[in-house]
């Protein structure tokens, strides 16, 4: 480890790049990631306490000052980090992403970056160390969410966001933020045990530049790589993946799909994750209550599976530290699916054909998982890419299904007599 951080070091003094080759470590967990498929992230910050989502602070151009006088009444006693990982694994879900600093520039962890943390509260006591803790007990991978972007801090060079806050332009000082940002990274990989993912966000806040804005990825993704030779890079960017990064994110959309308008159509060889809201807000609104049915939601799981992908479920936690009863209800349906359906989902890859809203399908070995959506539907064709078909038969049951090939075109008829999200058909290749 050592030697690796005096190379990188060495190389960035030099104002050299090197080919990014991820280690065996990060090989391990990107396979372990995609044969997970399921995670839920957990939007949770200062501006919860406010109850109007995560943007609250830039949709209403607030004064940071103002804003900040909302860490002293700061008080979530009815958070229980054991009961929300217990919640999660009982979904079904086999990690976390957890947001320890978004955009308003709060951190959610004992930082001696910042003394805008969540020590400086009421509360006291280190979210993410809690966090941190019981999903080790639990057996729960955790990747951590971080913000290149603040709203707050005078240093950080306003891009296209922030822009009505009360920052100092006279005093916006990029290596001055680049160094802040890399020690509280430091912090976040040497203090809080095994961390799986850094999760970037905030890019795209200077996409409109007229000069193209130096992030300096690189730099910043050696020294993750570096302090956890196994850590994973995510960045929410929208783009197709950078040099240095291990999965690629397709926000509000399943990959290949672009209903949210900013999401890339290229597909890489990575592993793809999509990231979802259960509701219609990240970060708690109080007034969004328009949750997705367990049926959209399972549904949903089923056709990112089907693109050979993972689904990251949002969860925005209430002021006190609770998961909305409405989340957790759909939390404990999910669970009671994916205990019986789970094996057509996990350690997965992207079935032979895929039909939109009608059915997606999934593959393990030598068995095709279809997941027939519409209930109307008395046959199913489907393409196998040149594999020939043993037997259909309805998932979980000795129930054989008539079906016939005609070249490469697999037809079988339905058995719609259960009152599913989705019933499965399981065919055996030869």
């Amino acid at each position: 480890m050592r030697k690796s951080l005096f190379l990188t070091l060495f190389l960035v003094c030099l104002g050299l790049s090197a080919k990014y080759y991820p280690s065996s470590e990060v090989q391990e967990r990107r396979d372990g990631l995609a044969a997970g498929r399921f995670g839920v992230c957990i939007h949770w910050g200062l501006y919860s306490a406010f109850a109007q989502g995560e943007w609250f602070m830039q949709n209403e151009d607030i004064n940071r000052d103002e804003y900040a006088k909302a860490a002293q009444a700061f008080y979530p006693h009815n958070f229980n980090a054991r009961e929300w990982v217990k919640a999660i694994k009982a979904a079904g879900a086999k990690y976390i992403c957890f947001t320890t600093r978004h955009h308003e520039g709060f951190s959610m962890w004992n930082t001696k970056e910042s003394k805008y943390n969540i020590m400086n509260t009421p509360y006291g006591k280190d979210i993410l160390k809690q966090l941190a803790d019981a999903c080790k007990k639990e057996g729960i991978a955790l990747h951590l969410y971080y913000s290149h972007i603040d709203w707050t801090r005078d240093d950080y060079p306003t891009g296209r966001t922030g822009k009505n806050t009360g920052k100092n332009p006279k005093k916006e000082n990029w290596q001055s933020y680049y160094k802040f940002m890399n020690a509280q990274l430091t912090e976040l990989l040497t203090q809080y045990g095994p961390i799986r993912c850094i999760w970037f966000d905030g890019w795209w806040d200077h996409d409109q530049d007229a000069r193209p804005f130096n992030w300096q990825l690189e730099e910043q993704y050696n020294l993750i790589h570096t302090l956890q030779p196994g850590c994973m890079v995510a960045n929410n960017h929208h783009q197709s993946p950078f040099d240095g990064e291990d999965l690629q994110i397709f926000e509000r959309d399943v990959p290949g799909e672009n209903t949210a308008e900013w999401n890339t159509s290229d597909i890489s060889a990575l592993p793809l994750e999509t990231c979802q809201t259960m509701n219609g807000m990240w970060g708690y609104k109080v007034k969004d209550q328009n949750y997705k049915s367990v049926d959209e939601l399972i549904r949903l799981l089923v056709r990112t599976a089907g693109k050979g992908a993972n689904l990251l479920l949002n969860v925005g936690p209430q002021p006190d530290g609770s998961i909305p009863a409405a989340a957790l209800e759909r939390f404990g349906e999910i669970g009671k699916w994916m205990k019986k359906y789970g094996p057509t989902i996990y350690g997965t890859t992207a079935g032979p054909t895929q039909n939109g809203e009608v059915f997606a399908s999934t593959r393990k070995g030598k068995k095709v998982y279809v997941h027939l959506f519409d209930h109307q539907l008395s046959t199913v064709q489907m393409t196998l890419g040149g594999n020939k078909v043993e037997n259909v038969m309805l998932y979980g049951s000795k129930k054989s299904i008539k079906w016939s090939m005609a070249g490469d075109l697999l037809t079988f008829t339905t058995a719609n007599d259960r009152k599913e999200p989705d019933n499965v058909y399981e065919i055996t290749l030869r």
